[in-house]
């Protein structure tokens, strides 16, 4: 059997579509901790919705919603820490293809 580091730092990064899209999910055994979220406008001249949503099963709850980002602008859309148990997904939408970037800090810890 693998065994799963005490401790584990990581860095997601995604491009964010116009479909819902699980960028993260924690793995058994671990909680996922989101230390810190970006999503950035890449575009030169139009803004862009984005939608997260952080996901347990058949809930799904909106952490933002719509929210507009101006050309060549970015936001962290999770204020504090965001614990997530064994399964849980972080999902991102935006309102076109290719307009936003999406990057996660996360702390997975293993579970006892």
């Amino acid at each position: 059997m693998a065994t799963v580091p005490l401790n584990a730092f990581k860095t997601v990064t995604a491009s964010v579509t116009a479909s819902p899209t699980n960028i993260y999910t924690t793995p058994a055994g671990v909680t996922g901790i989101i230390l810190g979220t970006q999503v950035t406008n890449i575009t030169d001249s139009t803004s862009a919705a984005f939608t997260a949503w952080h996901v347990r099963g058949v809930v799904s709850s909106e952490l933002v919603n719509d929210f507009e980002i101006p050309n060549s602008d970015a936001i962290s859309f999770v204020a504090g820490k965001l614990v997530l148990e064994s399964g849980d997904s972080l999902r991102v939408q935006g309102s076109q293809n290719g307009a936003l970037k999406v990057t996660l800090s996360v702390l997975e810890s293993a579970n006892d």
